[in-house]
């Protein structure tokens, strides 16, 4: 048998990958984050699989249900939100299996930024403007960041940010941003993206985090800051400059 680490994307049950949906529906046991999996996704699963919500299970008994499913001889499905390589915490439940001897596999998934860059209908790379995407959260009494990758450091390189887990700090964020992009610096914060509840939210650093305190956003949001999110005067790529020379074979 073999463990699947699955992303089921950013919540829209139709934004699992065609191989995750594949994967889902061979495994017999299906571990699903159901605070943040879309319940429709299970039903993709063998009608007699077994199904466990793990919303309210610590590591221990999560990979206890997975041995438990190993030694049955079950493939697995480990259903999360999102895509596997971003803020997923499979690292620790690799780790385990790893020490198990439990094969596994990654199946990646739409990540929550890029269902939020979908929702924003920006591209978050623009020429000459910004080619550079950083992807952080910010330090938090459970989780510390590690020395050099706090925002004012961070903010130093004038890079797009795209922070996680900040709607609540979202005061805070403003705050240890501002000095390096300044008040005018576009922001915007996308929270359920590509959900029917999706909320959208644009201003600048000056209003933005008034906007989401007056939105009642905590939660499942993304944030981003940079110049890209209103670049408009920008010189077109060179892969598709009429002027590019072309072979053809």
């Amino acid at each position: 048998m073999t463990v699947y680490f699955i992303g089921a994307g950013p919540g829209a049950a139709d934004l699992i990958t065609v191989r995750g949906a594949r994967t889902l529906a061979k495994c017999g046991t299906c571990l699903y984050a159901g605070s943040l999996v879309p319940t429709e996704l299970l039903a993709e699963c063998p009608p007699d699989a077994t199904l466990i919500d793990t919303a309210q299970l610590d590591l221990d008994r999560i990979v206890a249900e997975i041995a438990r499913a190993h030694e049955a001889g079950h493939d697995v499905a480990r259903l999360h939100s999102g895509d596997p390589s971003v803020f997923s915490a499979v690292a620790e439940q690799m780790r385990r299996l790893d020490a198990l001897d439990i094969p596994y596999e990654v199946v990646p998934g739409v990540p929550a930024f890029a269902a939020a860059a979908a929702a924003l209908k920006r591209e978050l790379t623009v020429p000459t403007v910004g080619q550079t995407v950083i992807l952080t959260r910010i330090a938090q009494q459970a989780t510390p960041m590690p020395e050099g990758e706090d925002l004012a450091t961070l903010g130093r390189s004038g890079a797009l940010l795209v922070l996680h887990l900040g709607a609540r700090y979202v005061d805070r964020i403003v705050s240890e941003l501002v000095p390096h992009y300044g008040v005018d610096c576009p922001a915007a914060v996308v929270a359920m993206a590509s959900r029917p509840d999706e909320l959208v939210l644009r201003g600048t650093l000056e209003d933005i985090a008034d906007q989401v305190k007056a939105s009642g956003i905590t939660k499942t949001a993304v944030i981003i800051v940079g110049r890209t999110l209103a670049a408009s005067e920008f010189r077109d790529s060179h892969l598709y400059d009429p002027a590019r020379e072309r072979h053809v074979c």
